[in-house]
C-alpha cells in the first residue's frame, strides 16, 4: 500500500501541469509571396467563419511588428494583404477566431478566415484563410486560400509557409512574468 502512495506522489511531481488559461496577444500578418504565382483555389465558403468567435473591439490591440512589415514591404518579395493583433485567452480547450479585412459585402470580406489555438507544450494553430475578388455585384468570383497547421513556439515570430500565401504569427503570453535582467556584476 505504501508503494502506491509512493507511486502516486511521484507521479503528481514528475507529471506536466496542466495549462490554465491565460491571457496572450496574438499577431498575425498575411503576406503573398510576389514571386510565387497564385494559386486560386474554389470560391471561399459563405459559412467561413462557422464556429469562430468575432474579435470585438475591445480585444484589439496595436500592432508591435510594424518593422517586420516595413521590411517585408521594402524588400518587394511579399505584399502585406493583413496586419492584425488581438488579445484572447488561451488554454488547453482550442480557442477559435474570426478574422477579416476590408469592406463586408452579404457576409464575405476581400480577405477573411478563422485561426484555431490550443495550448501545449507548443501552441497548436490551425490557420484557414481566403483572399477573395468580388464583383460589382459583392459576389466572390474567385479566392486564393491559406491552409496551414503548425506547432508554433510562444513568444517567437512563427512562419507558416504555405506557398504563394504566407502567415507570420507571435503569441505572447500577457500574464507570464518578464524574464529577468542579467546582472551586470557577477558575483564571486
Amino acid at each position: 500500500m505504501r508503494l502506491f502512495r509512493s507511486l502516486t506522489l511521484l507521479l503528481t511531481l514528475v507529471a506536466p501541469t496542466a495549462f490554465a488559461d491565460d491571457l496572450y496577444q496574438v499577431e498575425m500578418i498575411l503576406v503573398r509571396q510576389n514571386a510565387v504565382p497564385a494559386i486560386v483555389s474554389r470560391a471561399a465558403p459563405e459559412d467561413w467563419a462557422a464556429g469562430a468567435q468575432r474579435l470585438g473591439d475591445d480585444s484589439k490591440r496595436t500592432p508591435a511588428l510594424n518593422d517586420v512589415v516595413t521590411k517585408l514591404t521594402a524588400s518587394g518579395e511579399y505584399s502585406v494583404l493583413m496586419h492584425k493583433a488581438w488579445q484572447q485567452t488561451l488554454g488547453e480547450t482550442p480557442a477559435k477566431v474570426a478574422v477579416s479585412e476590408g469592406q463586408e459585402q452579404f457576409g464575405q470580406f476581400p480577405i477573411e478566415g478563422t485561426i484555431e489555438m490550443k495550448l501545449g507544450r507548443f501552441t497548436d494553430v490551425n490557420a484557414d484563410f481566403w483572399v477573395n475578388q468580388i464583383d460589382a455585384n459583392g459576389m466572390v468570383t474567385a479566392s486564393e486560400r491559406l491552409k496551414q497547421d503548425s506547432h508554433t513556439k510562444n513568444g517567437q515570430l512563427n512562419y507558416l509557409d504555405n506557398g504563394h500565401l504566407a502567415l507570420l504569427i507571435k503569441i505572447t503570453s500577457l500574464t507570464a512574468p518578464a524574464p529577468r535582467e542579467a546582472p551586470e556584476v557577477v558575483p564571486d
